[in-house]
């Protein structure tokens, strides 16, 4: 049904209903609804005026009176249930939630983890873990013993992969569906390696919202997203990987022995596993928030890499101040 347009006049007294000018006015008006033209608009006319939005008459009118044009009553009454549907639609998308499947998935993970790390893991040789330990803390001096190379060149890369971590889940990684932070979860990283972040995961609530201007300049975005540190994380990661490329057999079979026997090596090597084989899902997680898949996704299957994906990624993504659409500027009121 096409749109009604009521013709009101709000000053009577010079608009005589009789008057020859005013019967012109409504013979036009009809004419004008009968037009092809108007009758193919849709049900919401566009040419329209809300209540009370008054329009000077124009020439032979140009005298005090002023006409009103308004929406019918069914129109107003249309828009109105329109409105309301929309209002329903947008409260029903609301409630409806997300897809916890994967939260799910990664919390079973997580207890396996936890169950497999204090109870099934191997622990023949404690006193010598501690031992380790200490050594690789540089707590115990020069004692003649040589550490493991596999061993000692794992142990600094677990200490990169917070780092890495950090770069990622910051600030492309945050959740703007609740109000859990990440920056605890990182904090805990560098000591509880991925059993720290595995919570976080099940509760991150991904779109992340939007990154101020003012944030990049701050402790600690100035630093995640400075090509400097990501250049330093891969010049380690390719010396420390280079390192223990070099060891003998002889040395990666001790290495593997001690996998077996030691808890300390064990759960470190698990939790290099699996850092490894989260990364690139992160990885692809920050290059579409900055909207550079269509550039970077040749970097995706080099994320496989441990600590050199990540790490490559890191140095040649785009810096988020070059990006106005993740960026929201601080406007005062």
């Amino acid at each position: 049904m096409s749109a009604s347009i009521n013709l009101i006049c709000c000053n009577f007294s010079y608009v005589p209903q009789n008057s020859s000018k005013f019967k012109t006015l409504i013979r036009a008006r009809n004419l004008s609804q009968q037009s092809p033209l108007l009758s193919k608009r849709s049900s919401n006319s566009s040419v329209f005026l809300k209540l009370n939005n008054r329009i000077a008459l124009v020439s032979p009118f140009q005298q005090k009176g002023v006409l009103q044009i308004c929406q019918s009553s069914l129109n107003t009454q249309n828009s109105e249930e329109e409105a309301g549907q929309d209002k329903g639609l947008s409260v029903d998308n609301g409630k409806e939630g997300r897809d916890w499947t994967t939260s799910i998935l990664l919390f079973v993970l997580w207890g396996a983890l936890m169950y497999y790390v204090f109870n099934l893991s191997p622990n023949q040789t404690p006193s010598r873990d501690m031992y380790f330990l200490k050594k690789l803390l540089n707590l115990k001096g020069d004692d003649g013993f040589r550490m493991n190379e596999v061993l000692v060149s794992q142990w600094y890369i677990m200490g990169l992969w917070p780092l890495v971590y950090s770069m990622l889940l910051l600030p492309t990684g945050r959740s703007s569906k609740n109000n859990i932070p990440a920056w605890p979860f990182l904090v805990l990283s560098f000591f509880g390696g991925v059993y720290a972040l595995l919570p976080y995961f099940v509760l991150w609530s991904p779109p992340p919202p939007p990154v101020d201007e003012n944030e990049l300049e701050k402790w600690p975005l100035n630093f995640l997203e400075s090509k400097l540190t990501a250049g330093m994380v891969l010049a380690a990661g390719i010396g420390l990987i280079i390192y223990a490329g070099l060891a003998n057999a002889d040395i990666w079979r001790e290495f593997y022995q001690y996998f077996r026997e030691s808890k300390f090596i064990h759960i470190m090597s698990l939790d290099f596993t699996l850092l490894s084989a989260f990364a690139p899902f992160w990885v692809y997680n920050d290059m579409t928030a900055r909207k550079w898949y269509d550039k970077g996704f040749w970097l995706l299957p080099l994320s496989l890499v441990p600590i050199l994906g990540p790490a490559l990624y890191l140095v040649l993504r785009p810096s988020l101040s070059d990006l106005p659409v993740t960026v929201s500027k601080t406007t005062s009121e």
